[in-house]
């Protein structure tokens, strides 16, 4: 699927933008079904938020028990001083996870891609499994910001194999909260580890490398349609989307079954639910 360059480019800068990967049609089946999701949800159920600082103070219950089913998250800025949503809905919810690639039809089939799989095992997955999905609204104004991160904090494997597949399903661009990356930055070292104990978590700090600095990062604006593939250790950042237009996107997080998937990740499988690949 890969050409030795694009295989090359990968190793080197920890990312690969692949144009075109997916049709408007497959994206407009996808953004349909995530439109109905929402409008199912019921707010009085839940006002969890989605928020990548103090995640050990503001993991709670319901997102713990996301890890293998369905749930919304609403972005920080949803809610006014008066406990009420600032505006619809629809225009609310930071994100849906954690399950939809195994649970719903239609993300099941967006996720089953023969050429993803291709595309895996060229990157070096070759037996994938796929622990997470998410789709990520990025709202209009009120879209959040996702700090720096890296993604093997949340799927520690030994040797480190998590390899996270993003999907444009809009233009990303700086205006809207497009990815940023530190290209290289996958050969440095794991800094953080987030640690599940039962029904509480922490983050442990394991290396003080600093974060990088906007001098190293480099934007990846990308159109509709692009499949971005980066490391596990490739350090990444999005910024609050301040802008009138929307940056969706769905991505799928996946590890080599050859590699030990630590017992203390957050998301855990069993044989009564055994984790699947992208076939």
């Amino acid at each position: 699927m890969l050409t030795s360059e694009q295989i090359k480019q990968y190793r080197r800068d920890g990312f690969l933008i692949l144009p075109g990967f997916k049709n408007a049609a497959a994206i407009a089946a996808l953004r349909e079904r995530a439109a109905q999701i929402v409008s199912q949800f019921d707010p009085s159920a839940s006002r969890a938020i989605f928020t990548t600082r103090e995640q050990e103070k503001k993991s709670d219950d319901y997102f713990l028990a996301s890890d293998n089913t369905i749930r919304c998250f609403f972005e920080e800025e949803a809610f006014g001083a008066d406990g009420q949503l600032k505006q619809d809905k629809s225009l609310s919810i930071n994100k849906i996870g954690h399950a939809m690639h195994d649970f719903d039809p239609v993300f099941r089939a967006f996720s089953s891609d023969p050429r993803l799989a291709a595309v895996a095992r060229d990157l070096g997955l070759e037996q994938a499994q796929v622990w997470q999905s998410m789709y990520i609204f990025k709202q209009p104004g009120i879209g959040g910001e996702v700090r720096w991160h890296q993604d093997a904090t949340y799927f520690e494997t030994t040797p480190i194999s998590v390899t996270t597949f993003w999907f444009a399903l809009e233009d990303a661009s700086r205006d809207n909260g497009c990815l940023w990356a530190e290209p290289g930055g996958h050969r440095g070292p794991l800094r953080e580890r987030f640690v599940r104990d039962g029904d509480r978590v922490r983050l442990e700090k394991l290396d003080a490398t600093p974060w990088p600095d906007n001098s190293a990062a480099l934007p990846l604006e990308v159109k509709a349609g692009s499949l971005v593939c980066f490391h596990g250790l490739l350090p990444h950042y999005s910024a609050p989307n301040r802008s009138p237009v929307s940056r969706h996107a769905y991505t799928l997080h996946a590890t080599d079954a050859r590699s030990r998937y630590s017992p203390h990740n957050w998301i855990q499988r069993d044989a009564a639910f055994p984790v699947r690949g992208f076939l």
